[in-house]
């Protein structure tokens, strides 16, 4: 295995209170020194209730299941679980504006359409002449080790996170995999994790 390469050092730019209807202790952080240069990545931490490695969940935006509650995809869902999980255990949910798998909202829902007329998720991101996930997670693993968090439980079925923060310098210490959010309109979509992403559901 490849040793960490070191990441220029992010900092704590902003940090407030957030209650949010699931959990009111919640404290959503904003960061400085991110190598993609955005100062939008955003992490939301929870008090810690045991000892040990947090729970963490990398979550990328998804303005159409996160915010309209999509039914195309499992991200609402997911981030969903992520705070109820958090806010029980104690952790933190790293959520960057990487729309669509790193390709942006307009490009997402020209995706949709491909997607429409039989391509998955990834075949419709190459088709549109982008990356089939062009997600980078070091801004993830920069924001961690910005709020002290050197070792972490990830809560994923996406192995591409694990193995870029290790290499980033973030000791995973065990993954625990996200529930499975099935439903007649996602089917594809979650075949398509599992045989192109890798994903293990």
């Amino acid at each position: 295995m490849e040793a960490p390469r070191a990441l220029p050092r992010a900092t704590v730019r902003s940090a407030a209170r957030l209650p949010l209807r699931a959990a009111d202790d919640a404290v959503c952080t904003a960061f400085d020194g991110l190598i993609d240069g955005r100062d939008d990545h955003v992490a939301l931490s929870f008090p810690l209730k045991r000892g040990g490695a947090p729970l963490a969940r990398i979550h990328s935006e998804c303005l159409t299941g996160d915010a309209f509650g999509s039914l195309r995809c499992d991200c609402g869902p997911q981030l969903e679980e992520a705070i109820r999980r958090c806010s029980a255990e104690g952790g933190v949910i790293l959520y960057l504006r990487q729309e669509g798998r790193g390709i942006g909202l307009a490009a997402k829902l020209e995706a949709y359409g491909l997607q429409d007329g039989g391509l998955d998720t990834f075949a419709a991101n190459e088709a549109l002449g982008h990356a089939a996930d062009g997600r980078d997670y070091r801004v993830a693993a920069q924001m961690l080790l910005a709020l002290g968090f050197h070792r972490i439980r990830l809560l994923s079925n996406n192995p591409d996170k694990a193995s870029q923060l290790a290499q980033a310098g973030v000791e995973v210490v065990a993954v625990e995999p996200t529930g499975l959010h099935e439903s007649a309109h996602n089917q594809k979509y979650l075949d398509a994790k599992r045989s192109r992403g890798g994903h293990w559901l």
